[in-house]
């Protein structure tokens, strides 16, 4: 949680969930962690959701080339299909360069 991003590419997707198939959408999120974790230029994920559904999560890659073959990747899409189908009202990428990173945390 303390790394340094900058440098790196951040997926940020937010989101809207539906109150459909919450353990489908859960027993998927945790697939889609472990799946991209394994992936090449894969650097973390963090994400958040609030109590009225909408939620950010932001995926961390090496380059752009690294979060595009995750995009790309046949597992990801087939689960991001089924969420278009069952899990979203709507979503939003946003694809950025860490150009900047710092962190605070009371101790």
């Amino acid at each position: 949680m303390g790394e340094d991003h900058r440098g790196q590419t951040a997926v940020l997707f937010v989101s809207k969930r539906t109150d459909e198939d919450a353990a489908g959408y859960a027993a998927a999120a945790d697939a889609m962690d472990t799946l991209a974790a394994a992936q090449p230029g894969y650097r973390g994920i963090e994400s958040q959701r609030g109590a009225g559904g909408i939620g950010i999560t932001i995926s961390y890659w090496a380059d752009e080339a690294s979060a595009a073959a995750w995009r790309d990747h046949p597992d990801h899409a087939a689960i991001r299909a089924l969420g278009r189908e069952r899990w979203y009202d709507w979503y939003e990428v946003i694809v950025t360069r860490v150009e900047r990173s710092y962190r605070w945390r009371r101790a």
